[in-house]
């Protein structure tokens, strides 16, 4: 199977090649929950930093039974493994050699068998119109160019097709001082307008950070209509062991925002 832009002899645009090469560093960190999120059975799923449940959230609220589904961006795969074990025929495509590895260690380890692809999901080796569901949890919703993978995911997707995806709030990304592991604060550090990429200080790889404005007119080009935007408040008592935004804050503001669109016919 190719490797994501161009073929798997083609140079990588400049921030996949970076995004690699920070991922490939990173993944040891995320061994971990992902293999705590692999051992999570349908209906007791749960998403983002704080672990909202999937019942308040509905990331996969539609009967995933016989469809054909990608996750853009998967990392470890456990989003992978949950739809599988719901019923679908999964694909997972990730830009991390060593993301993957993971994968495909929890895949044997857990009797789950799907493809795994290395590769770049704003250029997905599939045809058009194979997949009935994408979904990226700060997979290719954060990482990859939202010019290029949207609609790219639209033209994976059959009509009627949809996309759910989770990602940094904006408001949190404002908020959010520009030093390493520095949580959301009670400020803002950066301007509302200008430049959506970012490449936080002391590292290489590089962010999308779409305006809800931004994401309106990027999915309505690409053919999707908007059926739902979710800024959900954590909680109460809810836990984390990551860093992005403390309870507290995470109370008051979002911390992730969830974007549903279909495809339109």
């Amino acid at each position: 199977m190719p490797d994501g832009a161009g073929g798997q002899d083609a140079p990588l645009p400049p921030h996949v090649a970076a995004n690699r090469e920070a991922w490939d560093r990173w993944a040891g960190d995320f061994v971990g929950a992902g293999e705590r999120s692999w051992a999570q059975q349908p209906g007791t799923e749960d998403w983002g930093v704080f672990g909202i449940p999937e019942s308040q959230l509905g990331m996969l609220d539609l009967d995933l039974a016989g469809l054909d589904a990608i996750e853009l961006g998967c990392g470890t795969a456990y989003v992978s493994a949950w739809m599988t074990r719901r019923g679908a025929r999964v694909v997972g495509i990730d830009n991390s050699p060593a993301q993957l590895e993971t994968a495909r260690r929890l895949q044997a380890q857990h009797g789950l068998s799907f493809p795994l692809h290395l590769g770049n999901a704003e250029a997905v080796p599939y045809p058009d119109a194979s997949f009935d569901f994408a979904i990226s949890e700060y997979g290719a919703v954060l990482w990859a160019d939202p010019e290029v993978w949207i609609p790219e995911a639209a033209r994976l997707l059959r009509p009627g097709g949809r996309l759910h995806v989770l990602t940094n709030s904006h408001i949190s990304y404002l908020a959010t001082p520009d030093l390493p592991d520095a949580p959301a604060s009670l400020q803002l550090h950066r301007p509302y307008f200008g430049t959506r990429r970012i490449v936080w200080d002391g590292d290489t790889a590089v962010e999308f950070h779409p305006t809800h404005g931004d994401w309106i007119r990027l999915f309505r080009d690409a053919g999707f209509e908007i059926l739902e935007l979710l800024e959900p408040q954590v909680p109460e008592g809810a836990t984390t062991t990551w860093t992005l935004a403390s309870y507290e804050w995470a109370r008051q503001w979002p911390i992730e925002e969830i974007w549903k669109v279909r495809k339109r016919p």
